[in-house]
């Protein structure tokens, strides 16, 4: 488990999505490594690793410290996550904002970290020319770090972790279940028993001594490895390296721990009622092996093979003959020197979690290892590769988190050498040790007021959530506490912040455009840097198919389409992509359907056949209908647990004229839904037209193959185009208005604020994008984030963005903050967007101009990047050039012309104000934000 700044909560499961990648059309010789390091280590201990990257003019910068909560102990635990989040804010010659700020500086992708159960990692990926700054700024927080930690700032983060305790765990449905998995499955004193947030006792006991201490004993040149990769004269960064980290002083020894695998003796079973939860879920964790084992790649893919396909045990069992769900999921956790294994169902309403469980032991007993199945995962793993490594950050991380847990920056490779070797005696042989009639640890999660659901002769308990109590936490004032310190001493003036180095030249990828013969716009850009090809097909229609009568239908049909196809049943369509790496899905949006896949580039002609085929050969079978519309009314049912989703669908509601067609939610009612036919769902299929189509393709691809591959579409689907449903245009409200959806007990409030705009494609849309970067766009550099996180502590995460469309536009800021300060977060956050006309600055505009124009580098670095280029131009009608002619507007924007936009399109006295929370405790008291009376908002929705 990790947790980073984002918010994201799981790991990336590095070992659970690699396999062997082949970089090129040719079979990789096997000692090629896949990415190839050169690593040293300095006389203080740190270790350096190199990977270079000459694809784009970018550079990745990755700190490891190798530790996490597992280094932690009893009554001290979250300093680890605690520090993360502590380490980006200050040092001493970086001064405030840290990273942040210097990530913002030099147009960084912005500073990031995540901590897991055994490593804390700090990464950057900035312009090749700010790799001297970068490796500069990383050592000032390494070695020049702890002196500008106060009382008030340790005061405020604890506030800001605990937000994020609030966003992840407490006010999310399901969110304790991992805690409780974890408490039983670890024996006391184990140091993966407790969560990597922590215990909110234990932070809000510690104490700056404490924070001292952890920083002195963990974070030392000895225990971390600096990792860079990208496009960087390794000589020149060597000699970086040496300059800015040498003299930092050895700690203390830190050996790495041994194994402490886990054995149950007997089954235990925990249930708890989950106050979000509006369907019961059961989690079922056994106990397995560290990463490093030779076991574990054989544990990952028996996962894959008990879920992964319409045939795999459990997941034929589970969807297919019982219909108890519609998707069953396995994550193995292979963390340093334990593991687990977590199979999660979440059911269908009101069905009991002992059908659940009985059917998994009924698959378990089935399972027996299939050579062919096996031969598929392997394959999807070798394609899922990609999207790890499809930047030179996600490399840079993926080396230094495996080297970290292992030792091995190249544990890639032996990874990949042991998914090779594997046999089917390997799957049954870690079957039957680890998993069948093994003990295991469950929980079912049910909700309020459904015990009877939960799994016969599980225990109740009942998780620790903090209370929320009007003005607990007194106000903290940042420059409290704050002492003069004497500079640490250096051989080198380190308050000079390295130059940039020359500027890196950036150029858009030049798109080919064509017709083919049946009117389908094509569009592709050829990119060879890896073997892998994604494609999407957009074609108008979208929630427009519903035709305002019938909500839901567009969903099912997207749905239906990847379900079998005349020729094959869902399962042999599953098992033709998997055997070819590839996959195929399908989804909607209020304005298209777009089917959308990858694949490896050697199989890209025989996937594009199965495209052909799913799109001009439905299946229109009834028994999958019925499955898809169980689908999505377990999915209308999950969305009333989340607050997200819940303002946005509120928003939508208000926003449109009743019953009109964006009114309504475009997965439908279950009323709805459950009213379509295949005659419905077939008719809206019928309306789908090659004129209104556009296809796009970006990667180790070329015009002709695409060509080809589209060439049998042009005489087999030829419906002519017909009259959609129009979408409505938002109301512009002459006054303010608050809606409040009620969550009783809700630990935080959802805060929307949203207001029409402009259409993609209209000339204000990118000076606005360019306008909202200081105010909510650009993550830690923005004014929302630095005054409502960074000085109040009253959220974890909150932003603003726009959003455009054909018809028209919107602007959203949205924020969960802590629930007994709501009226007070929101007012600031309405007292930010109010004054930003008025004190938005020429610093301001300097920071946003470099920041943007620098961040070009990353502009089309992946290939969905260059997916989302063809998107703007085929679906938006942007011109080819349209990234120059941005870079333009951005030189020519004025200090007045963003001012006038935030003044002309940002009203906060005509927006529409939602907060999801606890009506009975914050409801009233948002009389005073200044945006009319609160009106109740759940008889709106419900």
């Amino acid at each position: 488990m990790s947790i980073g700044r984002t918010g994201l909560l799981a790991a990336l499961a590095l070992t659970s999505a690699l396999t062997q990648p082949a970089f090129a059309r040719t079979a990789r010789p096997a000692a090629q490594k896949v990415l190839p390091t050169t690593s040293y280590t300095l006389p203080n201990g740190l270790k350096v690793i190199f990977h270079i990257d000459r694809s784009d003019p970018v550079v990745a910068v990755v700190l490891a410290a190798h530790v996490g909560s597992s280094r932690e102990v009893t009554g001290r635990t979250g300093f680890a996550h605690m520090f993360e989040h502590l380490f980006f804010l200050n040092s001493e010659n970086l001064g405030p904002g840290g990273l942040d700020k210097l990530s913002a500086r030099v147009g960084g992708t912005g500073a990031n970290g995540s901590t897991s159960r055994d490593w804390t990692v700090y990464n950057q990926e900035v312009p090749k020319d700010a790799l001297e700054k970068m490796i500069w700024a990383e050592a000032d927080k390494l070695g020049f770090f702890i002196k500008t930690v106060t009382p008030a700032v340790l005061e405020k983060e604890k506030q800001v972790v605990k937000n994020e305790k609030r966003q992840s765990v407490d006010n999310r449905p399901y969110g304790h279940a991992r805690e409780l998995l974890d408490e039983a499955m670890y024996p006391a004193g184990h140091p993966y028993r407790w969560q990597v947030i922590g215990s909110m006792t234990d932070l809000d006991a510690a104490q700056l001594a404490d924070v001292q201490d952890f920083y002195r004993r963990w974070y030392t040149p000895n225990n971390s490895t600096l990792t860079i990769a990208g496009d960087f004269d390794p000589a020149q960064a060597k000699a970086w390296v040496e300059k800015y980290f040498g003299e930092i002083a050895r700690g203390a020894p830190a050996s790495r721990p041994k194994p402490q695998p886990v054995a149950l003796t007997a089954s235990k079973s925990l249930a708890y009622e989950d106050s979000y939860a509006k369907l019961p879920q059961l989690s079922i964790a056994w106990p397995t092996v560290g990463v490093a084992d030779p076991d574990a790649v054989a544990i990952e893919m028996l996962g894959d093979l008990l879920t992964e396909g319409r045939e795999a045990p459990l997941t034929k069992l589970l969807v297919e003959d019982k219909k108890l769900t519609d998707r069953v999921d396995i994550g193995n956790w292979d963390s340093e020197i334990a593991g687990e294994s977590v199979l999660a169902v979440r059911a269908f309403p009101n069905v009991t979690l002992d059908q659940v469980k009985a059917a998994v032991d009924q698959g378990l007993a089935q399972f027996r290892v299939d050579p062919a199945a096996l031969a598929r995962v392997k394959t999807l793993r070798e394609a899922a590769i990609y999207s790890q490594l499809g930047d030179v950050d996600g490399k840079a991380t993926t080396i230094a988190r495996y080297e970290a847990q292992t030792g091995d920056p190249d544990f890639l490779d032996t990874y990949l050498t042991r998914l090779r070797a594997l046999t089917p005696a390997d799957i049954d042989r870690v079957f039957r040790r680890y998993f069948y009639q093994r003990p295991t640890v469950s929980v079912s999660a049910v909700p309020k007021g459904k015990a009877a659901l939960a799994l016969t002769g599980a225990a109740m308990v009942t998780p620790i959530t903090e209370p929320i109590v009007q003005g607990a936490e007194a106000a903290i004032d940042q420059n409290a506490g704050r002492t003069a310190y004497t500079r640490s001493p250096s051989k080198i003036d380190r308050t000079q912040e390295p130059p940039f180095g020359p500027t890196p030249t950036v150029t858009p990828p030049t798109p080919w455009q064509a017709t083919a013969a049946n009117g389908i716009a094509v569009s592709g850009i050829e990119d060879s840097e890896l073997p892998v090809v994604r494609f999407t097909l957009s074609v108008d229609g979208g929630q427009r198919l519903d035709g305002g009568a019938k909500p839901g239908t567009a969903t099912l049909l997207a749905r239906m389409l990847t379900r079998g196809t005349a020729r094959r049943t869902p399962a042999e369509l599953e098992k033709a992509l998997q055997a070819l790496g590839a996959r195929i899905d399908a989804s909607v949006d209020r304005e298209r359907l777009i089917v959308s896949g990858t694949t490896l580039a050697r199989n890209y002609d025989t996937t594009m056949a199965l495209f052909r085929e799913i799109l001009l050969e439905p299946r229109w079978d009834a028994n999958e209908l019925a499955l898809a519309k169980a689908a999505v009314t377990a999915r209308i049912a999950d969305n009333k647990s989340d607050p997200q989703a819940l303002a946005a669908r509120v928003t939508n509601v208000v926003s449109y004229p009743q019953g009109s067609l964006l009114a309504q939610d475009i997965l439908g009612t279950p009323e709805s839904v459950a009213a379509l036919t295949l005659n419905d769902v077939q008719a809206a299929y019928a309306r789908l037209s090659p004129r209104t189509a556009r296809f796009r393709v970006a990667g180790a691809v070329t015009q002709a193959q695409t060509t080809a591959a589209l060439a049998p579409l042009a005489t087999a689907w030829t419906t002519a185009p017909t009259a959609l449903a129009a979408l409505p245009e938002a109301a512009k409200p002459d006054a303010a208005r608050l809606f409040f959806y009620d969550v009783p007990d809700a630990k935080q409030s959802l805060l929307m604020f949203s207001t029409p705009t402009v259409r993609r494609g209209d000339a204000d849309y990118y000076p606005l994008q360019v306008a909202n970067y200081i105010l909510g766009g650009g993550g830690f550099a923005s004014r929302l984030t630095q005054e409502v996180r960074e000085g109040k502590g009253y959220t974890y995460g909150i932003r603003s963005g726009q959003q455009g469309w054909r018809t028209e536009g919107r602007w959203t800021m949205s924020s969960p903050v802590r629930a007994n300060v709501t009226l007070e977060a929101a007012s600031l956050a309405r007292k930010i967007v109010a004054d930003y006309p008025t004190t938005f600055t020429a610093q301001d505009l300097a920071l946003t101009k470099t920041s943007l124009s620098k961040a070009r580098a990353f502009q089309f670095e992946q290939l969905i990047d260059k997916l989302d280029m063809l998107a703007l131009i085929g679906d938006y009608g942007l011109p080819v050039n349209y990234p120059l002619r941005e870079a333009a507007v951005l030189d020519g924007m004025t200090v007045e012309r963003i001012r006038g936009l935030a003044q002309r399109y940002w009203p906060v006295d005509r927006m529409t104000f939602v907060v999801v929370g606890d009506a009975a405790t914050q409801m009233g008291r948002l009389d005073a934000l200044g945006a009319g009376k609160p009106v109740a908002a759940k008889p709106l929705i419900d």
